[in-house]
């Protein structure tokens, strides 16, 4: 694994010496309700997240408002099949008045508050509420301008990798940098709603490590906790989930959201997670120490006389581990005891004649 230099987000750091940071995404969860959105933000500090992200656009910063057919989602496996892109977009964008309000009460809760922008507007309007980092999602990342305008902050930002090939994700790593970005994390995502394990290729995680030398996390749509759990063992530093109040009360992403209790799950068992990984280590821990006595060892298993021979009817490979070790077996056998023994005598080199 690259010892890749961590990155600070609102103060706190995203690294390999630091538990994952688990952002809890609302989107469009609030079903338009700014005390909903309110209750969000309480139940991802309930639960244990570091920091809860909007989404900051409106339905004309990210499509027209024109009745033709590419701007109807056609896919029959999106939960959204059917439905005309402005028009889901206005029932699922946050009130730019919100923001502040939102943004004020996740900092009373001790998280970190941030955003993504979808288009240079917004990157003003966050600026203006002072968020201390930047989110571009998955369907922004190939929109360059929008990426310089980020990074012309000097804030770290976050980029998600869906749909991306790898001449695309050089050219936004180039153009984040360049523009004045030194604080970068990559998310692995798979841009589909809910995403399918089999579609997930987590092993992607510490190849883009490796190429792009940044902090590299997941941006999860898969139901449940499995894969972001998964993602920790293989080097993922920042999980995104996005968390809804009740998935039977609907909303436009509660399909593929969690519940609060199952994101107070994926904070605990992500960070357990990152603590059973530990280092390259060999031998007995010091957790393991009281253990130490009952390997395996050898042991006289009849009463002998002192003359006696060792053979396999009186020497046994038994615990607990006080005696020779058992790699002595062949060589103890045919030799003659020095003492009388009592079964269950711990062998030592004292006891050969």
């Amino acid at each position: 694994m690259t010892n890749t230099k961590g990155v600070y987000l609102g103060g706190r750091l995203v690294g390999e010496s630091a538990p994952p940071f688990v952002v809890a995404e609302m989107s469009g969860n609030h079903n338009r309700s700014l005390d909903r959105a309110l209750a969000i933000v309480q139940a991802a500090a309930d639960c244990g997240a570091h920091a809860i992200k909007l989404q900051t656009y409106t339905a004309d910063t990210i499509t027209m408002n024109v009745d033709r057919e590419e701007f109807y989602i056609r896919s029959k496996d999106s939960p959204w099949a059917g439905r005309h892109l402005y028009e889901l977009l206005e029932q699922a964008y946050t009130p730019w008045e919100w923001h502040e309000s939102l943004f004020r009460r996740a900092r009373e809760l001790g998280l970190v508050a941030f955003s993504t922008p979808f288009d240079e507007t917004a990157v003003d309007y966050l600026e203006e509420l002072g968020v201390p980092c930047y989110k571009i999602g998955s369907f922004e990342n190939n929109h360059l301008p929008l990426i310089r305008k980020v990074a012309s902050t000097g804030k770290p930002m976050v980029i998600s990798t869906g749909m991306a090939s790898l001449a695309e994700l050089d050219e936004v790593v180039r153009a984040a940098r360049d523009g004045g970005c030194s604080e970068l994390v990559l998310l692995k995502c798979t841009s589909n709603y809910p995403a399918t394990p089999e579609s997930s290729n987590l092993v992607t995680i510490p190849h883009l490590r490796e190429l792009f030398d940044c902090q590299v996390g997941l941006s999860d749509h898969t139901l449940g906790i499995g894969a972001a759990v998964a993602s920790i063992a293989l080097g993922a530093t920042f999980i995104e989930k996005h968390l809804t109040l009740s998935r039977v009360e609907g909303g436009v992403d509660a399909d593929f959201s969690l519940e609060p209790h199952e994101m107070k799950n994926l904070v605990y068992e992500t960070e357990r997670a990152w603590q059973a990984l530990g280092s390259i280590y060999y031998g007995p821990t010091k957790a393991e120490g009281g253990s130490l006595a009952f390997r395996r060892s050898l042991y006289i298993a009849e009463d002998m006389n002192a003359g006696d021979i060792l053979t396999p009817d009186n020497l046994r490979v038994v615990r607990p581990g006080l005696g020779l070790a058992p790699k002595y077996y062949d060589l103890l056998l045919g030799r003659k005891v020095n003492q009388n023994l009592k079964k269950g005598t711990a062998t030592s080199w004292d006891i050969l004649a």
